[in-house]
């Protein structure tokens, strides 16, 4: 009989356990609905990497996430929805750009505020734009090219050299 009971304790702490880290990923990967900021849309001719949930980054810090994005059928171009921290004004000639967060192919939407002294309006639109780079297509237009820095840069096979080697 105390063999069942020791396990029962044991089934239940395991259980508050989990129920903790549940907790705990939920509030550290801020899954839940926002309460408080505004939204501004930016358009990009490349999104790629960017899905909801994307931080929204100025000068390195978080201020906000990407809380929708979709195709403009008539553009063919990423309409991305950021929300962003009240108390955070978005002078009218602020830029955004996609970069990439490491190399296991993450991203997120970096903010680069402009010297405009009036602000984007909560539901207004960001115009300066750089769509995400990718980073594979670079690596590979590098290493078909030859990767030997131009006019200047190379040897090729069969040159004399006017060096030592």
């Amino acid at each position: 009989m105390r063999k069942h009971v020791v396990e029962t304790v044991l089934g239940a702490v395991v259980l508050v356990v989990a129920i903790g880290f549940i907790f705990f990923a939920y509030s550290a990967t801020d899954l839940g609905p926002s309460t408080n900021g505004y939204e501004v849309e930016a358009i990009f001719d490349d999104a790629s990497g960017v899905r909801t949930g994307t931080e929204v980054r100025m000068s390195g810090v978080r201020i906000g996430s990407v809380v929708a994005y979709d195709l403009d059928p008539d553009t063919f171009e990423a309409v991305v929805t950021l929300s962003i921290r009240d108390g955070i004004g978005l002078p009218k000639d602020t830029s955004a750009r996609i970069l990439p967060d490491g190399l296991l192919g993450g991203t997120f939407v970096s903010l680069s505020p402009g010297g405009d002294l009036e602000d984007i309006p909560p539901g207004g639109r960001i115009t300066y734009t750089q769509g995400s780079i990718n980073l594979m297509d670079l690596l590979g237009r590098f290493v078909f090219s030859g990767g030997s820095g131009g006019e200047d840069g190379g040897n090729d096979a069969g040159e004399a050299s006017d060096g030592p080697w």
